[in-house]
């Protein structure tokens, strides 16, 4: 973790101090080596939320974007039960940041007990899913005119195959890309939707409240799966009727002649 509780202040890591969790309250160790960055753990490997994953570089630069105070925010539910967001802004929207391969019911998990969740997912993970997604992109069909939105047929790679299913919105960072690409992708049988958002339009829509870019991103996650359903009943009503002929033949049945 970034933080814990120094004097019931939160504090980041330095040499020779002792906290707590923010969130169980039981002590925390600052580990503050020359090759992993400067972190909170646990004493005694005590690991209160399941959902947290060591942290890498690209965690930190990715937290480092928003105010210290939207970050390691413990969000509560209902029930009582406790989690502690990557981030969460003043607009209510949680961003996890993911690194590691997650199992689909722990992300379904996750959906279900943060109200508004945006996943960022580091793809450059394995080598070859860069070359992958840009493939599908290229194959992909262009949905609007409006908006650069495509149809993959079918999903190129393990990426998009790991992250298919759901309604949260998931976006993939390259890195090296100016842009993140946004994945649109109920089921896993089915075709997804891809589209490029500009990393800097990203961020800054979700740091400041009261902004047009701001308003447009919850429109687009309202507006484009319903676009998307608009287009999948288009190419439905537009698919060619099926030949009874050819049916019975691939049954293995002789067509029978008038």
């Amino acid at each position: 973790m970034k933080f814990a509780l120094v004097n019931r202040r939160r504090q980041e890591a330095q040499p020779a101090l002792a906290g707590e969790c923010q969130s169980c309250g039981h002590p925390m160790i600052a580990k503050c080596g020359n090759v992993k960055i400067w972190h909170w753990a646990h004493r005694g490997k005590r690991l209160c939320d399941p959902w947290c994953e060591n942290e890498t570089e690209w965690h930190r630069k990715w937290k480092a974007e928003f105010p210290d105070a939207w970050q390691e925010v413990v969000h509560r539910a209902n029930d009582g039960t406790k989690h502690i967001a990557d981030v969460k802004t003043d607009r209510g929207w949680v961003i996890e940041f993911q690194h590691s391969y997650l199992k689909s019911e722990e992300r379904l998990s996750r959906q279900g007990f943060y109200p508004k969740l945006i996943w960022v997912v580091d793809g450059m993970r394995r080598k070859r899913d860069s070359a992958q997604l840009l493939r599908a992109w290229e194959e992909g069909l262009e949905v609007a005119q409006n908006f650069p939105l495509r149809r993959v047929l079918s999903p190129h790679g393990a990426l998009l195959r790991d992250w298919a299913g759901g309604s949260t919105p998931v976006f993939f960072d390259f890195v090296e890309q100016p842009v993140l690409w946004w994945l649109f992708a109920n089921s896993t049988d089915g075709p997804a939707y891809i589209a490029p958002y500009q990393r800097a339009a990203f961020i800054d829509c979700h740091r400041r409240k009261d902004t047009d870019r701001a308003r447009q991103f919850d429109e687009l996650v309202t507006n484009i799966p319903r676009l998307i359903g608009d287009y999948e009943s288009h190419l439905r009503t537009q698919a060619p009727r099926p030949d009874p002929l050819q049916i019975m033949s691939r049954r293995g049945r002789k067509p029978r002649r008038f």
